[in-house]
């Protein structure tokens, strides 16, 4: 039977730790639930986390975590909600979090906040001071919550979003490991090729004295380069990286950059559908934690990654302000999907808004997969395509210079 490590939270408020023995994960909590302790990280005794409470361990070295990273911040607020839901006060939550912290950064974080909240300020105000870690969707919920007196709540149906968020964040990730593979090594393959193989056979044309064909000669004169100045192409790939990461910072660039993003087959469908699912999910959040549908609107047009789909909304909200509802001016935008528009109206008009915008989430995020699946069914086919044409290119430009070569011989 397998060995656990526990450490959990007693009613007065103290950190307990142990070890114990059980079947699985689930046995563990309900053993400590029995006792009175609210378990907040359980790990196997080896120290591999086994469940959604444990938190990582700082990693040592080089290694270490130099940032508070989005799984340290979406860990932290699901234990914060979880101790305030036990009746836990603020600053003796924090304090517990310090202890529990999974990197030397985020306890340094929570430090912070600790002195802050008991230096008079409220949490919302200390996690505004810290913009680059909070978000102000993050910053606004937690207000929300401060407001309505149910911050331990808030903050769990923040953490489930924060959750979903990165559940369809990561499937998106998956789903290019395939196809970044695949590209790796086709540009492998073909740098092998240019730079050891096709140089073995330049000195047997040159013996020839024949005029090569202008594909061989081509192939050659790249083979030579790449042998010789391989370590240009590092500056230069990272200078035009540079470059193109600038110009996307220009407001008129990044608009027409995405704009034709969206216009691409499969590529846009996917990245309109990721952006709906996520638009969603956040404009429900904020409702249903008590923020007004102009300033939700106002927030999410902050988190949307599309600048076009996030320029859009700011055409509803003024039609909003002038009373033309909500429903009707994000379709007629013709930026987002005809279903997603048409459901938001429907709950719009039955007064069931932030339930709907919740259906739609989840419509969205089946239909992300769906999506997926279907790029990639087509992508991986054309990458293996492309690879075989650009080797079948390289072969056959040097038989063109043998064959070249045997016509002379006879």
């Amino acid at each position: 039977m397998p060995r656990y490590s526990y450490r959990a939270v007693t009613p007065a408020g103290d950190v307990s730790s142990g070890e114990l023995e059980a079947a699985n994960e689930s046995e563990i909590v309900e053993r400590l639930r029995d006792q009175g302790l609210l378990p907040m990280q359980i790990a196997q005794a080896l120290g591999v986390a086994t469940g959604p409470r444990a938190s990582r361990p700082a990693r040592p070295g080089w290694f270490a975590p130099r940032n508070v990273t989005r799984d340290n911040v979406l860990g932290i607020t699901r234990e914060l909600a979880t101790l305030l839901r036990a009746g836990l006060p603020l600053d003796r939550a924090l304090e517990l979090l310090i202890t529990l912290a999974p990197s030397q950064p985020a306890a340094v974080m929570l430090q912070g906040i600790r002195d802050e909240v008991r230096g008079g300020k409220s949490l919302s105000q200390a996690l505004d001071a810290r913009r680059e870690i909070f978000s102000r969707f993050y910053v606004n919920i937690v207000r929300a919550g401060e407001a309505g007196g149910a911050l331990g709540t808030v903050l769990q149906r923040l953490a489930d979003t924060m959750e979903r968020t990165k559940e369809l964040r990561d499937s998106v990730r998956s789903a290019l490991i395939y196809p970044t593979i695949l590209i790796f090594v086709a540009v492998a393959s073909v740098m092998v090729l240019l730079i050891y193989v096709v140089p073995q056979f330049q000195s047997t044309f040159a013996q020839a004295g024949k005029a090569l064909p202008i594909p061989t000669q081509i192939v050659i004169v790249v083979g030579t380069f790449l042998r010789n100045w391989w370590w240009v192409l590092i500056p230069v790939v990272g200078l035009i990286a540079l470059a193109f990461r600038r110009r996307g910072r220009i407001p008129s660039v990044r608009r027409a950059r995405d704009a034709r993003m969206l216009r691409m087959p499969l590529v846009g469908d996917l990245i309109a559908k990721v952006e709906v699912a996520r638009f969603a999910r956040t404009l429900a959040t904020l409702l249903a934690n008590g923020v007004t549908l102009l300033g939700a609107l106002s927030i999410v047009r902050d988190t949307m990654g599309n600048v076009v789909l996030a320029g859009a909304l700011d055409g509803v909200t003024a039609k909003l302000r002038e009373g033309k509802g909500f429903g009707r001016p994000l379709a007629e935008t013709d930026l987002f999907p005809r279903l997603a528009t048409q459901m938001i109206l429907v709950g719009e008009e039955s007064g069931r808004l932030e339930e709907m915008l919740g259906r739609v989430a989840d419509v969205y995020d089946r239909e992300v997969a769906t999506a997926i699946k279907r790029f990639l069914a087509v992508l991986e086919p054309v990458l293996i395509l492309g690879l075989a044409v650009m080797v079948g290119g390289i072969v056959f430009s040097i038989l063109l210079g043998v064959m070249g070569m045997s016509e002379l011989v006879i």
